[in-house]
């Protein structure tokens, strides 16, 4: 471990940095507490806007290219890892617990499409996927489309995106990042012959629509910022520098996508904001045809439509705030000639659908929990699924076949590893297809969930999902970690996590909070808690924490929160605002500098969310993010512990987010309490590539939080 370290000395001897960074680096061998954090550099930069000044001592960390960035990211991953150095042992256990759960050789469901039956496998001891296929039956030799071991060779990043199969079953294409910045490059393997065609198409989004003749397909491109703002078309054998552009989404608040509908017949190209959906369509049989414009944009009308027999349908917000299903003949697609199949509730909100020949499936949230509702053609209610939990998560899930009686579903709570259930929609009996094996002796009896409601600073109450391994909680407050994201109207599910029971089993409560931001309880859910709304997120999760503490689940000195992303912002947030709440908080790839990312429309996402967070040159917007924006509201007080980690190719929230946000905590916060930056040097949004190396992080982030508390083994 010694031998990285005194690379990285070099390095930043070589640049001149700051002699306090030298000194996180410098002292491994000596006592932990001798160990000094970096301390970057204040570069003073004035930021006005609407009559208003900010200072952004750190604003240099956003250059890339300057050394002395990479230097100072270098400097907080060698502090990392002086201060985290004594729990090596801990992590070591804990990520050998967390493999050890792990069925190593394990396969996907098979699912059937067009006479060949697809599914996923994993072999023993490697990190990545392999896709198969075999013809006509299960028992037929098993044929490889992509084998991700082998492909990820070599690369310290990888991911495949997509891939799909051309109608006559002979070509592949397919879709890989190596760098984690969701820039797709896409390939052609001939199927036969097993040969890669000599062409890639770079700078794409990742996915991929054939047309139905058999060297046509689609795609979408990303332009610099990351957007998706062109729909392309490719054909096979070709230089791809003469694809013909389709589409261009000029409005940089929109992006578009490619897919097919569910009848195979459509190629659908879809244009979406925050707030705003266009549809375009177009026969699969004539990929050189124009596409016909479904209903054109309308702000604040949000639509998703599909295809099956004579008639499309369409899932809409139009006079419906729950969303409420519609239909419409091919040529008569204009919302004047939409008509009602499943009308709008107030209480249940329609997230989804599914067309089979003869039945209707919906998927449905009321009183915060998923449902699947089944309508045979030609009824009007039917009838809803079943499930024994009181919090869980049940979907369907992708079932190609059209003329079935058979539905699949996904089914997980808190104590039950994801199950794929069979349910014949006919006779209405169900068969167990697959349970998620969780090897090292986990038997669900021994822990115990509970569905609990906070009330939040305005009456309104809070779902709360709760875990525990049974017998912890009989001496009073327990040790409890908090998750929360409530972002996007993204529902956080209560589903289960083999991880996490390195935690339950010794001794932790895991709780998730369904904070306003999502959708767990229906569209109001989430526009309460977004825009000028968007402190109740913040409050809420505050509000799920005091519930806790005030009925002895936990203590504030037991108690611990965990975010990313939108849910890192969360986190930032939360700890300006009730900092004595938590004992240690971790902060993954957090969106804290929130105005000047907004302000700022060459990074990724940003013009897309203007309408999800408010455009920061509104001064009423610029206002009201001024008053959460974690980096704006760092102030002179005691924080919890924290742990923040970033990607440095991170293309959601870029690296210098919480570079910048640690380095003001670092000159500002009163208390001593350990606060720690870890990058990853070779990852992005998602973190690690692979099934395994996941873990090394996972197992990180839940040593940092048993050490707090001063866990032995």
């Amino acid at each position: 471990m010694n031998k990285p370290v005194f690379l990285r000395i070099k390095g930043l001897i070589a640049t001149g940095l700051a002699l306090s960074l030298l000194a996180a680096v410098s002292v491994l061998g000596v006592a932990q507490e001798t160990v000094q954090p970096p301390v970057a550099e204040k570069i003073k930069k004035e930021l006005t806007l609407n009559g208003q000044t900010r200072v952004d001592d750190y604003y240099w960390l956003n250059e890339r290219a300057n050394p002395k960035v990479m230097d100072y990211l270098k400097a907080e991953n060698a502090y990392a890892e002086a201060m985290t150095k004594h729990t090596g042992a801990l992590q070591e256990k804990l990520y050998n617990e967390m493999v050890g759960r792990v069925k190593q050789t394990d396969m996907s469901v098979p699912f059937f499409e067009n006479s060949y039956w697809y599914y996923t496998r994993f072999e023993s001891g490697k990190d990545y996927p392999v896709y198969c296929r075999k013809a006509k039956t299960l028992q037929a030799e098993e044929e490889v489309l992509l084998d991700g071991n082998k492909m990820a060779a070599g690369q310290s990043f990888f991911n495949i995106g997509g891939y799909a199969v051309s109608p006559d079953n002979t070509l592949l294409a397919y879709s890989v990042d190596t760098v984690s910045r969701r820039q797709y490059k896409i390939y052609f393997k001939n199927l036969e012959s097993g040969k890669l065609y000599s062409e890639e198409i770079t700078m794409t989004g990742g996915s991929i629509v054939w047309a139905n003749d058999n060297k046509t397909i689609f795609y979408p491109a990303i332009d610099e910022s990351l957007r998706f703002y062109k729909i392309f078309r490719h054909v096979l054998g070709t230089p791809a520098k003469n694809d013909k552009e389709i589409f261009h989404e000029s409005d940089d608040t929109f992006s578009v996508y490619v897919g097919h509908s569910r009848s195979k017949k459509y190629i659908l190209i879809t244009s979406n904001s925050t707030l705003t959906s266009e549809y375009r369509y177009l026969d699969a049989n004539q990929p050189q045809g124009e596409f016909t414009v479904f209903q054109p944009r309308t702000r604040g009308l949000e639509y998703q439509v599909d295809h099956l027999g004579d008639r499309f349908y369409i899932l809409t917000n139009d006079q419906a705030r729950n969303f409420r299903l519609m239909e419409a003949e091919p040529g008569r697609t204009d919302r004047a000639n939409w008509r009602e199949v499943i009308p709008h509730r107030d209480a249940v909100l329609l997230s989804g659908f599914d067309l089979f020949k003869n039945y209707l499936v919906l998927a449905e949230r009321k009183n915060g929990l998923s449902q699947i509702r089944l309508i045979p053609w030609g009824e009007k209610e039917g009838y809803y699924l079943e499930f024994p939990d009181k919090a869980y998560m049940a979907r369907p899930t992708p079932t190609p076949e059209l003329d079935t009686e058979l539905l699949r579903y996904s089914y997980t709570s808190m104590t039950t590893p994801m199950t794929v259930y069979e349910f014949n929609m006919k006779t209405r009996e169900q068969k167990m297809l697959k349970q998620q094996e969780v090897l090292g002796g986990f038997r669900p009896e021994n822990y115990a969930t509970e569905r609990l409601y906070a009330p939040a600073y305005d009456g309104t109450l809070i779902p709360i999902s709760m875990v525990y391994r049974k017998g912890s909680r009989d001496k009073g407050e327990c040790r409890l970690l908090l998750y929360g994201y409530g972002s996007y109207g993204a529902s956080m599910d209560p589903g289960f996590n083999a991880s996490s029971l390195s935690l339950l089993d010794r001794g932790f409560a895991y709780a998730i909070a369904h904070i306003r931001g999502g959708d767990e309880m229906g569209r109001y859910w989430y526009e309460d808690g977004k825009l000028l709304k968007k402190m109740n997120t913040f409050t809420d999760f505050i509000s799920c924490g005091e519930y806790l503490v005030r009925h002895h689940y936990t203590a504030p000195d037991k108690l611990f929160a965990q975010g990313g992303s939108a849910g890192g912002l969360l986190m930032g947030a939360v700890v300006n605002l009730r900092p004595d709440l938590f004992k240690g908080v971790i902060a993954a790839v957090p969106f804290v500098d929130v105005v000047t990312t907004m302000l700022d429309p060459s990074i990724p996402l940003t013009t897309g969310e203007y309408d999800e967070w408010g455009n920061p040159n509104d001064p009423v917007y610029y206002e009201y993010m001024m008053t959460y924006s974690p980096y704006d509201n760092v102030r002179p007080k005691q924080y919890p512990a924290l742990l923040v980690t970033t990607g440095l190719h991170d293309s959601q929230v870029q690296y210098f987010e919480p570079a910048k946000w640690v380095a003001r905590l670092r000159a500002t916060k009163t208390d001593k309490n350990l606060l720690i930056l870890k990058t990853n040097m070779e990852a992005g949004h998602g973190g690690a590539s692979g099934r395994f190396r996941r873990l090394r992080e996972t197992a990180f982030q839940y040593a940092f939080i048993l050490d707090l508390v001063g866990y032995k083994e």
